[in-house]
């Protein structure tokens, strides 16, 4: 099984910041990458950011520009710098990555305003 942590979310005016951080724990893959989502209630769960084993990222056209995607290996943590936030990212943010029992696991997410 593997575990997955989330942290960082909170209150936060329009036009600030935010860092989230993934921890994971357990027995995960050593070929898969991690993923962000985010979901409003009611709303459809949407797909934020990508970070592969090797680095390699890929960003939602609604975030790229303002987030970034990076990973410590030597925490097992990946982590969501969020920039020049506005209203309408806020949400639930949850990571999802596959263990090595090939099934995929999710955090239980964080939540973020983005509020005056």
């Amino acid at each position: 099984q593997v575990q997955l942590v989330e942290s960082g979310g909170g209150l936060v005016q329009p036009g600030g910041s935010l860092r989230l951080s993934c921890t994971a724990s357990g027995f995960t893959s050593n070929s898969c990458g991690l993923d962000w989502y985010r979901q409003v209630a009611g709303k459809q769960r949407e797909w934020v950011s990508f970070i592969s084993r090797d680095g390699r990222t890929s960003y939602a056209n609604s975030v790229k520009g303002r987030f970034t995607i990076s990973r410590d290996k030597a925490k097992d943590t990946v982590y969501l710098q969020m920039n020049s936030l506005k209203p309408e990212d806020t949400a639930t943010y949850s990571c999802k990555t596959c263990g090595a029992d090939g099934k995929d696991y999710w955090g239980k997410g964080t939540l973020v305003t983005i509020s005056s």
